[in-house]
């Protein structure tokens, strides 16, 4: 029969917090330890075997998705701050209860982490290469709707300093960035006359970044706008096809020649379309802002998984698993880091003897958040801390 539904095909918050979105092993073992009366008390650990495409890191992102989920639960919830910059084999996060309190939940907790924690790092390798220009996420029309929020938060907290959507932008606090649209340009019938009316309808607090691959060559229409609106404009946007581009860092050097000897060196080019990481380096002599989209949008997720470490107090796990409670420990000297048991007490640095500092902490007592979680702001000031090469 055909679905008669006529919403989207999405969870609920409601659905996702009943245990409904869940793998059906997770329920039919559910089933089979309360017949048996096996519940027992676990200690399971959240962390990643390898990262994709050869990553040195990641950024952990989704964490307040997750403690959303399992606040209110009789569970006990330890783990690195959101935002923490972590290693294949390091322990991101642990939650101590009685299984059937929170398994269900397994198959949700680590969708909230792994597509989060993919973005979010793919946002903070664009941030490496692209370093203090700005960075615009405009990859969210790429994916499903119902999760712009999530994607735009995470590519924020990643170190964008923008996203393009309404509804994530106003939920991040901060205004959406934008430019004018193809679509614009093509219903007005010419650029300038495009930046024109942009100019004179929309607000002035707008940064206005005129589009000028539309129509004509984009070194012509260049001059043409900055001719026309001068420092009305804060930037030109590149955006030209694949199949028109060729050398697109020769393009944009061309631009910005003809653009500084007449004077216009203050107006900036921002560019876009298709960006990813490999294309960076050779658009970075020219280009003043980027607009990336699918790549951030799209990232490899962080191949996380959960697994039980211990039952009743006992070190146990599956075969290429290390038992037994785990914490995540950094050197203040040296920064060495070190993952060591759970109950370790004052451990020292191999490398200089200095004192190790625990970087994991406790985030739910027994089903209590300890403290609020942080703001979108705060988290990205600790990625941008990370690549700084700040200690944790």
């Amino acid at each position: 029969m055909p679905n008669q539904d006529p919403r989207f095909f999405f969870a609920s918050h409601d659905e996702i917090r009943s245990g409904a979105v869940t793998d059906i092993y997770f329920l039919r073992t559910k089933q089979v330890l309360e017949a048996r009366g096996l519940d027992k008390r676990v200690r399971v650990e959240v962390g990643a075997k390898g990262l994709p495409e050869g990553y040195e890191w990641a950024i952990l992102a989704g964490l307040e998705d997750v403690l959303r989920l399992l606040e209110g639960r009789p569970v006990t919830v330890e783990g690195l701050p959101e935002g923490s910059l972590f290693k294949a084999y390091q322990p991101v996060l642990s939650i101590e209860g009685r299984y059937l309190d929170f398994g269900l939940y397994e198959t949700a907790l680590l969708g909230f982490l792994c597509q989060a924690s993919g973005v979010a790092t793919k946002a903070a390798r664009c941030r490496r290469l692209i370093g203090a220009k700005p960075l615009i996420h405009f990859g969210t029309r790429r994916m499903h709707p119902a999760i712009a929020p999530m994607l735009d938060r995470s590519a924020y907290i990643g170190s964008c300093d923008g996203v393009s959507v309404v509804l994530s932008a106003e939920k991040l606090g901060i205004p959406p960035s934008g430019t004018i649209p193809h679509a614009l340009v093509l219903l007005v019938g010419d650029a300038l006359e495009t930046a024109r009316a942009f100019h004179e309808v929309i607000d002035p607090a707008v940064r206005r970044v005129a589009l000028i691959d539309t129509f004509q060559d984009e070194k012509f229409e260049a001059l043409r706008l900055a001719a026309g609106l001068g420092d009305a404009l804060w930037a030109l946007r590149l955006d030209t096809p694949s199949s028109r581009r060729g050398n697109f860092a020769r393009i944009l050097q061309e631009v910005r020649w003809e653009l500084d000897l007449r004077g216009f060196e203050n107006l900036k080019l921002l560019v876009s379309g298709g960006i990813d990481e490999a294309d960076i380096p050779p658009l970075l002599p020219w280009a003043d802002a980027f607009g990336i989209g699918t790549a951030i949008s799209s990232a490899p997720t962080i191949d996380l998984s959960l697994d039980i470490v211990e039952i009743e107090g006992e070190p146990i796990a599956k075969r290429g698993k290390e038992s037994g409670g785990k914490r995540l420990f950094v050197c203040a000297t040296c920064g060495t880091e070190r993952v060591l048991p759970a109950r370790s007490e004052h451990p020292r640095c191999r490398k200089c003897q200095a004192d190790l500092v625990c970087r994991t902490v406790s985030l739910i007592e027994n089903g209590r958040m300890l403290d609020p979680c942080p703001t979108p702001a705060v988290i990205r000031e600790r990625v941008l801390a990370h690549l700084a090469g700040q200690q944790p």
